[in-house]
């Protein structure tokens, strides 16, 4: 094998780790902010999970941001949460996500 087809391959490697480190953060973040949601809709235990799993799932079936946003405004508008708050905690989620993820928690 050459050092070029070493370097192509360490690339690789690299990518799907990055990817798979993308995805799980991803996942992570959505169901903390279903979590962080159901607790604003006064949801608690199975309910909570449950909504959090739909957020999670809503942004596998249309991945990004977008389909997340538009279900979570759909639902917090009446208690008043604007969707700029919803993109905050999405950030502050993020970051939480990435952080667990990487730790392997």
């Amino acid at each position: 094998m050459t050092t070029f087809d070493e370097r192509e391959q360490a690339f690789e490697q690299k990518f799907v780790i990055d990817q798979e480190l993308l995805f799980k953060s991803t996942a992570r973040c959505n169901r903390l902010l279903g979590m962080w949601a159901a607790e604003q809709l006064g949801l608690s235990g199975d309910a909570a999970s449950s909504y959090a799993k739909d957020i999670v799932a809503a942004d596998v079936a249309a991945p990004g941001t977008g389909e997340v946003l538009q279900k979570l405004s759909r639902d917090l508008t009446d208690k008043g949460i604007s969707e700029e708050v919803i993109r905050q905690k999405m950030g502050e989620f993020l970051l939480i996500a990435i952080q667990q993820v990487k730790a392997g928690l």
